[in-house]
């Protein structure tokens, strides 16, 4: 699976995910798999509420410079949310699909291709 396509499409699942996911469910599997340190496990077991912890965990995969920090995430998130893990699969399909489909319609339009 690409990162980056699964980053973009946490992003736009966002404000979603933040309302109904309680990180806590994830937070030991990323550390586990090396995606968040010690310290920030430490600073995300400081945050009060769910909410507030589900932004912070975010604000940290969104900077994490591991190759596959979404990948993890969105296996973590499995086991608790299937419904949010389906919703993910399809936004990435679509995607990876327009991405793929862009140049083909670039190459068209300056007249590369016949």
């Amino acid at each position: 699976m690409d990162n980056e396509a699964l980053k973009q499409v946490f992003k736009n699942l966002h404000p979603k995910i933040t309302k109904n996911v309680n990180p806590d469910s994830v937070i030991d599997e990323l550390l586990a798999k090396d995606i968040i340190s010690d310290d920030d496990y430490c600073d995300l077991s400081s945050v009060p509420d769910a909410k507030s912890r589900c932004r912070k965990l975010f604000s940290l995969l969104y900077r994490s410079t591991h190759s596959e920090t979404f990948v993890h995430f969105r296996e973590a998130l499995l086991d608790e949310y299937p419904e949010i893990v389906d919703e993910i699969d399809k936004q990435r399909a679509s995607l990876t699909t327009r991405q793929s489909q862009q140049p083909v319609m670039s190459q068209t339009t300056e007249g590369k291709i016949p």
